[in-house]
């Protein structure tokens, strides 16, 4: 059955609709600005400052650890902390490379640490003896050159568990080194990965470290430092410095006078017999070590006061640029 409208009802149709029609006209007009997929899910301020500064007080704890390993200067800074596709991260690195997995647990994934080659070559000149000259021709790494870089990426692993643990316990084992093929199939391309860039400096060489991990770890760690609030390493106050300075100055520290150490043949020393002198190349006007704890920190003469023996000092015994900082 059909209705017949009246005009009193026409009328009041006709009027919200022109009612509907100005309002539109007055809403202010939307703003479309374009939007990039791949930028989803990026890391916040806050999330990239606690990744940040847990991973400056990694690359801190790895100058002191290599340097003293490899015994001279080494120094690492944080560069960079962003998250990419993994495919991204392989376009960049040069052709020669080295580049190896890890295989983390428990989560029983894996990532992967890359170094630049030209870094690489003074490092393994300076395990063998050398003074960490960098090589003239860029060239690849034979078998035993591998063999001996990765007891240095094997520190590496064991600092990055360290700086971690607090936050995330994970074990990270180092695997083997990766070329062409392998690279690739080490994570899916697509994957959305957090890469850490290092800067490294030894001697005159300096070169990119890179860490990547793929988004389970990533997430894992995140949601972990979400819960724990920024992680920052604890600044001791000016009271609780006081207060340790205090107790060290109580504290009891061994020391001794000692020759330097002084080159002998084997010959010499296979021919002592008793009552024998050996004569070593230190005058005995020349001032010997007074050692702290097991270290040299003055120059002393050995003196005698009645039945007590003691030391004179002459100068302190300048610091060692293989010594690490912070001993």
């Amino acid at each position: 059955m059909r209705k017949t409208l009246e005009q009193s009802e026409i009328d009041a149709l006709f009027s919200k609709a022109q009612a509907a029609q100005r309002a539109s006209r007055s809403k202010p007009l939307q703003k479309i600005v374009p939007w990039d997929l791949r930028g989803s899910n990026q890391l916040t301020a806050d999330q990239l400052l606690s990744v940040s500064t847990l991973h400056e007080s990694l690359a801190r704890r790895l100058s002191g650890s290599i340097g003293a390993h490899l015994r001279v200067a080494f120094e690492m800074t944080l560069v960079s902390v962003e998250q990419l596709a993994y495919r991204e991260f392989l376009g960049r690195l040069p052709d020669i490379t080295y580049f190896s997995s890890m295989h983390v647990m428990p989560i029983d994934a894996r990532a992967a640490v890359q170094l630049d080659i030209s870094l690489a070559y003074p490092v393994i000149d300076v395990v063998l003896g050398g003074n960490g000259t960098e090589a003239q021709d860029v060239r690849d790494l034979t078998e035993i050159e591998e063999q001996i870089l990765e007891s240095v990426f094997r520190l590496i692993l064991l600092d990055l568990h360290a700086t971690w643990a607090p936050v995330l316990d994970l074990d990270f084992k180092f695997e083997q080194r990766q070329r062409n093929v392998e690279m690739q199939n080490t994570m899916l391309p697509g994957e959305k990965i957090l890469c850490l860039s290092f800067e490294a400096r030894i001697a005159e060489t300096s070169g990119t470290l890179a860490m990547v991990f793929p988004a389970v770890i990533t997430n894992a760690l995140l949601r972990k430092l979400s819960v724990q609030g920024s992680y920052s390493e604890r600044i001791p106050s000016r009271d609780t410095a006081r207060r340790m300075r205090e107790r060290i100055m109580d504290c009891h520290f061994l020391v001794d006078l000692s020759l330097p150490p002084s080159a002998v043949t084997i010959r010499e020393l296979v021919s002592l017999e008793k009552d024998q002198v050996l004569m070593l190349p230190q005058r005995s006007r020349e001032p010997v070590r007074l050692n702290i704890a097991g270290k040299p920190m003055f120059r002393a003469h050995p003196v005698r006061h009645g039945t007590q023996r003691g030391a004179r000092i002459e100068e302190r015994v300048p610091l060692s640029p293989s010594t690490p900082k912070g001993n």
